[in-house]
């Protein structure tokens, strides 16, 4: 059995822009948290996270897609969010997490899906579309990757790596809340829709102490340039070849600001599609916070042209 830490629920009193429904399944012992928001027949929209967010980062996304129609489906990562936090690092695989999000399509019976993916969200989400194409109508990538030759890592990606690494900044931090709060520091006053500090307070939440971020911390050193047995870096490039064929709608909506998973990328994955449609935004990585709206417009407007 491996340790588990729940966090309290009235640690996310926080959290008072998120005002969905908790929903639980049950995962190997392991409680995994999702929204699920809208029509119960509708069209859906899967929205995955990265690294250190959760479902939390589309809240500003769900109200518009019900609207339009659409069931979201928006779970929190193994230690993530208001999932189960395992606080053994070494559990922590992108393998693990794959097939954590597949008994979550399986079990919900998922169909008609358009992922939305981001960050981390990227890899665990289009290994799904790869072994299971049926299930989804359509792509929508957002700042991601997967790995394979044809990637160039940026030397941002690599600095960040190396921070979490024993002696480095982020390995003395910790702080969850501290990237976010610092992303949106880049953002003129009032510009956002939640200050920076508002940003920590929020991001933190889950967390109370440094044993509960096992999930977050291990994101960073599972890349796969760094870790290919972790990072899933084999099934990450076949999962790249498989989705070449794809032949349904595919929607790249970039952050052109993003050092990580910069535009040149962006633009040179969407090539590989003759069918792919690219939407750059004056945004950075967590474009879901400071853009959220205007992604669900741009998407809806794509979904319009098809």
């Amino acid at each position: 059995m491996v340790e588990i830490y729940r966090t309290p629920e009235e640690r996310f009193s926080c959290w008072a822009q998120y005002p969905f429904e908790p929903h639980y399944l049950d995962w190997q012992g392991i409680r995994m948290h999702y929204v699920d928001e809208g029509p119960a027949d509708g069209h859906v929209m899967l929205l995955l996270h990265g690294m250190p967010t959760s479902s939390y980062l589309y809240r500003r996304m769900i109200p518009d897609l019900v609207d339009a129609g659409y069931r979201c489906i928006a779970p929190d990562h193994v230690g993530f969010g208001k999932s189960d936090k395992v606080l053994d690092d070494a559990w922590y695989s992108i393998e693990r997490h794959s097939q954590a999000l597949t008994h979550l399509i399986q079990s919900l019976s998922l169909e008609n899906i358009t992922l939305f993916c981001q960050d981390w969200g990227g890899p665990i989400g289009l290994r799904q579309a790869a072994d299971m194409p049926d299930r989804f109508e359509r792509l929508t990538i957002m700042n991601t990757w997967l790995h394979g030759p044809w990637h160039v890592y940026t030397d941002a990606l690599k600095r960040w790596n190396r921070s979490w690494h024993s002696g480095g900044r982020m390995d003395a931090v910790q702080g969850c809340g501290f990237v976010l709060q610092n992303y949106l520091a880049n953002y003129p006053n009032g510009s956002t829709p939640i200050s920076p500090d508002e940003a920590f307070a929020v991001y933190e939440a889950p967390f109370p102490d440094k044993a509960s971020k096992a999930g977050p911390r291990r994101f960073p050193l599972s890349l796969p340039f760094d870790n290919p047995e972790g990072g899933n870096a084999e099934v990450q490039t076949n999962n790249f070849e498989a989705l070449r064929s794809w032949h349904r709608p595919i929607h790249f909506i970039w952050g052109l600001r993003d050092e990580v998973f910069d535009e040149d990328w962006g633009r040179k994955w969407a090539d590989h599609y003759p069918q792919a449609t690219f939407d750059g935004l004056d945004a950075g990585h967590f474009l879901q916070e400071t853009h959220g709206p205007e992604i669900v417009s741009l998407l809806l407007d794509r979904i319009r042209e098809e």
